[in-house]
């Protein structure tokens, strides 16, 4: 028998659980797209889209909604304001999918759903909605800038706010105008196990788009391909998913044969495996983090790239650890961060995150800082990163950081591409931007300690 499901509906459910239940979009999207593995691929990418799209556009959603709804949408029943912004980012954002057909669908859900009583406002508002569509009113960004990205590009004013205290308003747009970009899967071969071009060929064996990027010559973007653990060049272990501003951090740390390296906030792992790559069977990678499922994800990237220099353990990094004391060559505190850097992958982060939450993690990034700072060998190298954009978790504490602990910033020209170099990363430090150079937002800075 033919299994039939209504994709919207899915849609829906997805929806609800990320907006009402607080869980992570990418996460439930992944399990929903596994659940559902039998249907076709352009259902497939049409709940990914529709999902992802009506997240990453709320805040403009919404404020096109205010305008045709006499119920504004903050006070709607919470499936009937679901419902209404993913009909809502179909008729703005998807000329494909004719408008009578949006409409149709979103009030048999409704009245699905038991909301009888609401199936001819949902009727009236998408209909009112799809007629005035090309005739929304948006904020002037000469008058008003911060609104006006904000409604544009659907981001928080608060992050903005700390933004535009930063970096110019053209450069804020380019940022969000790359976020809302379809994001590319970039893998990192595993030069241990197979050349690049010997991973290439395996991917080409199943049809999948291999294309070059730039900064490292072993990274590369794919596209094509409809599940990423069916590609036998991932069950082989031949490549790990990973932005290039991720694969920066162990280009930055440079390890040289024989070091031993300790990555304190490690999972997924994929900064623990590239440093065991770079050492080539030599030296040791302990990868830690703080609960035994992350230890478990570790270890299955460990087992898939066949590690044998490295190893996936369950510490605290809040927790000093005596036997730990300048044990490490290399020690990466890639911390747990706001995320605003990595909104294009992760849309929801933007609405999840608050000044209050950001501010309780710089705090733990301080106090992780201060635990660990001594696990690394006097004339040993600590390297700082976060996935985010911002002073108050990067620069910031890098000074917090210098006034307070015996290191030093050293330039990291030596370990990059020349078109990354800049007054900052002669200092030590760089903070990657989307829109400006291709990559995740991502903040990366070298210390050597120094007694």
């Amino acid at each position: 028998m033919t299994r039939t499901v209504n994709t919207r509906e899915i849609i829906m459910g997805t929806l609800m659980a990320v907006t009402e239940e607080g869980q992570y979009c990418h996460v439930i999207l992944r399990e929903v797209l596994e659940k559902y593995q039998y249907l076709e691929k352009r259902d497939r990418a049409f709940i990914s889209r529709v999902v992802e799209g009506t997240i990453e556009n709320m805040i403009q959603i919404d404020y096109i909604l205010d305008q045709f709804s006499s119920v504004k949408v903050r006070d709607m029943k919470p499936y009937i304001r679901n419902l209404l912004r993913m009909s809502v980012y179909q008729i703005k954002f998807m000329d494909g999918v004719p408008d009578s057909a949006v409409c149709n669908e979103a009030v048999k859900l409704a009245q699905k759903k038991g909301f009888y009583t609401l199936k001819g406002f949902v009727n009236g508002v998408l209909r009112n909605t799809a007629r005035n569509i090309d005739h929304v009113v948006f904020p002037d960004p000469s008058k008003t800038p911060r609104k006006y990205l904000s409604v544009r590009y659907s981001m928080p004013e608060w992050i903005l706010q700390n933004w535009l205290a930063q970096f110019e308003f053209e450069t804020i747009e380019k940022i969000c105008k790359a976020m809302e970009k379809e994001s590319k899967t970039c893998i990192r071969c595993n030069l241990s196990r197979a050349t690049k071009e010997k991973t290439i060929e395996k991917l080409r064996e199943q049809n999948v788009t291999v294309k070059e990027v730039p900064y490292l010559d072993y990274a590369l973007e794919i596209s094509d391909y409809n599940y990423l653990q069916a590609l036998n060049a991932f069950k082989e272990g031949l490549f790990q998913v990973q932005d290039v501003s991720s694969m920066l951090v162990a280009e930055v740390a440079a390890p040289r044969w024989g070091n031993y390296c300790i990555d304190v906030c490690a999972a997924p792992g994929g900064k623990s495996l590239h440093l065991s790559d770079k050492l080539n069977g030599s030296g040791y990678v302990e990868a830690r983090d703080l609960t035994d499922y992350k230890v478990a994800m570790m270890q299955d990237n460990l087992e898939r790239t066949k590690r044998i220099n490295m190893t996936a353990v369950r510490q605290d990094a809040t927790v000093f650890d005596a036997n730990s004391v300048e044990k490490a060559d290399i020690l990466l505190a890639d911390l747990p961060c706001s995320g605003l850097g990595v909104i294009g992958r992760k849309p929801d982060i933007k609405y999840k995150m608050t000044e209050t939450k950001q501010n309780e993690l710089v705090k733990l990034q301080r106090k992780i800082l201060d635990t660990v700072w001594s696990y690394v060998k006097p004339g040993g190298t600590l390297i700082y990163s976060t996935c985010t954009i911002g002073a108050q978790e990067n620069q910031y504490n890098v000074k917090w950081f210098l006034d307070n602990y015996p290191f030093r910033l050293e330039s990291i020209d030596p370990y990059l591409n020349e078109a990354l170099h800049s007054r900052t990363t002669k200092a030590g430090y760089l903070q990657l931007l989307p829109g400006i150079h291709g990559t995740d937002g991502f903040f990366i800075a070298r210390f050597k300690r120094i007694k």
